[in-house]
């Protein structure tokens, strides 16, 4: 898939389960970011061009299946569908306007070569997941699961959880559902993406 298409499924899921208030204006937001454009990761997954929309997709996926598989058929008793497509497609925003594209010399078959490669540029450093929930929250309310789930995404991978080991034991025994969207996470990083050397 190219990046327009990638782009076409996921306001396909958005406009199918969320309509929060806000939702509107978030996306407004997101069409005058790189959000549709950018890359999941400079190196590690999803690194081309819409790999942050497609790795958001892949989550959503992830996520809507282990939700059904831990709860059954009356999981939306437990967290909504909206809830759900907030949660994995809008987890990593806080990588809009995150990247820049620069070129370096490499070797192919002998000859250098200048190819492009993405670089992190982050012009608002307020971390990661918490910066995910501070963005959306500019946008609409979050549910005290929606936030941990999206603050703690990252799981044992966040700088905070790697200094107090504690702190995310406790915030997966309280919220299961922050615990499997990180698993859900995880599993798309590893099993559903790709990584394209440069």
């Amino acid at each position: 898939m190219n990046a327009e298409e990638i782009k076409q499924e996921f306001l396909e899921i958005f406009y199918d389960n969320i309509e929060r208030d806000g939702s509107e204006e978030l996306l407004n937001y997101l069409e005058k970011t790189d959000f549709f454009t950018a890359p999941a990761s400079s190196r590690f997954h999803s690194n081309f061009e819409g790999g942050l929309c497609f790795h958001s997709i892949c989550a959503y996926k992830r996520f809507l299946s282990l939700v059904q598989s831990e709860f059954g058929d009356n999981w939306q008793e437990t967290i909504s569908a909206e809830s759900v497509a907030i949660i994995a497609l809008l987890h990593d925003i806080c990588k809009t306007n995150y990247y820049t594209t620069e070129m370096r010399n490499v070797k192919v078959d002998g000859q250098w070569v200048q190819r492009p490669y993405y670089k992190v540029e982050d012009s608002l450093p307020y971390g990661h997941g918490e910066k995910s929930v501070y963005m959306l929250s500019g946008f609409m309310k979050l549910s005290r699961e929606e936030a941990m789930a999206i603050n703690w995404h990252m799981g044992a991978f966040d700088d905070r959880a790697k200094n107090n080991a504690m702190i995310l034991k406790n915030v997966f025994l309280k919220h299961k559902i922050a615990f499997l969207f990180h698993l859900a996470d995880y599993m798309t990083t590893y099993l559903d993406e790709e990584t394209i050397e440069n």
